[in-house]
C-alpha cells in the first residue's frame, strides 16, 4: 500500500508534513526518514480506530 503525503522543510531544518488524507494533522521530523516513521504512526492511528473529529479525504465515483 502506498500513500500521499505532502512535507515541507522549515528554516530550522525540521520537516512538517501530512498524509493527504488527513490534512489537517500534521507531523514533524528531524530529517524526512524520521517525518516518514512519523506519518506512518499517524495512519496506523487513525486506521486502527474511528476517532471523533478526524476529517478524511476520500473520492467520489460517478457514473
Amino acid at each position: 500500500m502506498k500513500l500521499t503525503f505532502t512535507y515541507w522543510k522549515e528554516s530550522d531544518g525540521r520537516y512538517l508534513g501530512y498524509l493527504n488524507s488527513h490534512p489537517d494533522h500534521w507531523t514533524q521530523g528531524d530529517s524526512l526518514p524520521d517525518l516518514k516513521a512519523h506519518l506512518r504512526d499517524l495512519h496506523e492511528l487513525f486506521s486502527a480506530e474511528e476517532i471523533p473529529g478526524i476529517r478524511k479525504v476520500e473520492e467520489l465515483e460517478l457514473a
